[in-house]
């Protein structure tokens, strides 16, 4: 219960819909900057998972993100963090809906709309990419 107020305080406020994904459902995805690659993010065991990649770690002009401080820490979560959930766009938008319908994408399962919507976003210079 607390996990789930939790999620739905960090999700995009457009977000009218409650998102999930499907328990065992695992993706990979990579945070660059440029030509750095910053981390992975990962889905697998119900969890989401984000890690520095080594790169990052011996790099120092650019500054850790703000949900996820250490360097050396792989942090686990059983909600997608603020940072990622900020790329899903509202899913009330008439050009969202109008894609989710066209490419029959599951407009409640995060991993999907992270995939479709989540490579660039107006809030940060990183890009993500499905791998």
């Amino acid at each position: 219960m607390l996990v789930n107020m939790i999620a739905k305080f960090f999700r995009n406020e457009e977000q009218s819909e409650d998102l999930s994904t499907p328990i065992n459902a695992e993706a990979q995805f990579v945070l660059t900057y440029k030509d750095l690659v910053v981390g992975t993010l990962t889905r697998g065991h119900g969890k989401w998972a984000f890690e520095y990649s080594e790169a990052f770690k011996r790099q120092n002009k650019i500054s850790v993100l703000t949900d996820f401080p250490h360097k050396d820490k792989k942090y686990e979560e059983s909600y997608l963090w603020p940072f990622f959930a900020h790329r899903i766009p509202g899913l009330g938008q008439p050009q969202v809906k109008e894609i989710i319908k066209e490419e029959h994408i599951d407009s409640k399962n995060e991993i999907d709309l992270l995939r479709r919507f989540g490579q660039k976003t107006i809030t940060n210079p990183f890009e993500l990419a499905s791998s």
